[in-house]
């Protein structure tokens, strides 16, 4: 399938298809339970999520472990990655660019982890509407956090990952107000995850 960008080809295709292997451990997943629990204790009545940028689950499936009464909802780009996280049978995984716009339930929170450092600039607003939109009270992201924007190497590739005040530009433009914020450090002994910043936002 021809996407309209570099970095969506890149991730739809050979090396979203590696990112799965890297990234499926159960430590990771118990990490991730603590994340979360972490980052909704200032959100309440969060009966459902979407995420945007699911890859194979593991969030999905950390928030279902933590509360299995949660309705849950993924778009992931790369077809193997949605496949797998389909196939745990938590909740509705599409196949699809996030920068497109998307029709999913509206639910009352939505979120990205670690994946709008990796969508082309240009096209962030697409993104943000997607999040906003989608969301009928919060929205949460979890990124690598720049006060400017600047593009570093990843992974040997160029023009690959975007560092940048991703809740900022939020607030400004879509008018969320901040509910809670936080750091995961690389050596946190509990919750390992290379040094990413979260923002707990609110719709007005």
């Amino acid at each position: 399938m021809a996407y309209e960008t570099e970095q969506e080809q890149f991730w739809a295709g050979e090396f979203g298809s590696g990112y799965i292997e890297r990234n499926s451990s159960e430590s990771l997943l118990t990490s991730k339970m603590v994340m979360w629990a972490r980052m909704l204790r200032s959100a309440s009545s969060v009966s459902s999520v979407t995420e945007f940028g699911c890859n194979i689950g593991l969030n999905l499936l950390a928030l279902h472990r933590l509360d299995p009464r949660l309705v849950l909802e993924g778009v992931e780009i790369n077809a193997e990655a949605a496949a797998l996280a389909s196939a745990r049978g938590i909740g509705r995984i599409h196949t699809g660019s996030i920068v497109e716009p998307l029709e999913v339930e509206v639910a009352d929170l939505t979120c990205s982890v670690g994946v709008l450092i990796h969508i082309n600039p240009a096209l962030l607003d697409r993104v943000y509407e997607n999040l906003v939109r989608g969301s009928r009270r919060y929205v949460l992201i979890a990124e690598y956090y720049n006060p400017t924007p600047v593009a570093i190497p990843y992974r040997g590739h160029s023009d690959r990952l975007f560092k940048r005040d991703f809740a900022g530009e939020l607030i400004d433009s879509h008018g969320l107000s901040l509910v809670d914020y936080g750091f995961w450090y690389h050596r946190d002994r509990l919750v390992p995850q290379d040094d990413i910043s979260w923002f707990l936002l609110e719709r007005r």
